[in-house]
């Protein structure tokens, strides 16, 4: 006779991040994004857009984590950017403080990044808003990867910000299993 298996033995399906850049040099700012999308050991999305324009366009948000989750915190984020009047420091406050406090929000696992034509700011569940010292911040599996990799590039070569953005997306998709060389990217 067969035992039921219990829960914590069940193998849970797991999809993996992506990789997400925003640069803000020489007066440009660009976000972009891998499109894979893995499950566990399985690549099963080779094109997925993880980078959109939010707000009549004038805000650019990059996710990483579970898709559904990210999604909901992006449609969250425009709807205070709608109460606060497109004021991307109030509503990304806002969200971070209603994401950290709210039982439900808790829970969802994923990590945005939103730039407006002044500020970039990195937003996480625990109620973290941080705006980066160099204007270049990377989250995702290959996040560290195509941060330093941006970072060596904008102090040390004469390359336009998309072509550091570029190299520097497909410098993390060299290294980082998690990320693919389909990327999408939005400027402002």
């Amino acid at each position: 006779m067969t035992r039921p298996i219990p829960e914590s033995e069940v193998p849970r399906l797991v999809f993996h991040g992506t990789t997400i850049l925003a640069l803000r040099h020489k007066g440009k700012v660009i976000v972009a994004g891998d499109g894979q999308i893995t499950l566990n050991t399985t690549i099963v999305k080779h094109k997925a857009k993880k980078v959109r324009r939010i707000y009549n366009e004038k805000i650019i948000v990059g996710f990483a984590g579970a898709t559904a989750d990210a999604l909901h915190l992006s449609e969250r984020l425009e709807g205070k950017l709608e109460r606060f009047n497109g004021n991307l420091t109030r509503a990304a406050v806002e969200l971070a403080r209603e994401w950290r406090t709210d039982k439900y929000l808790r829970r969802l696992e994923a990590m945005m990044i939103a730039v407006d034509d002044s500020r970039t700011f990195l937003i996480s569940g625990n109620g973290d808003i941080i705006e980066p010292d160099e204007g270049v911040i990377g989250i995702g599996s290959g996040g560290s990867i195509v941060q330093a990799a941006a970072t060596a590039l904008m102090r040390h070569s004469p390359l336009e910000p998309r072509e550091i953005v570029e190299k520097s997306m497909a410098i993390a998709a060299s290294l980082c299993i998690y990320t693919n060389p389909d990327i999408t990217i939005e400027e402002l």
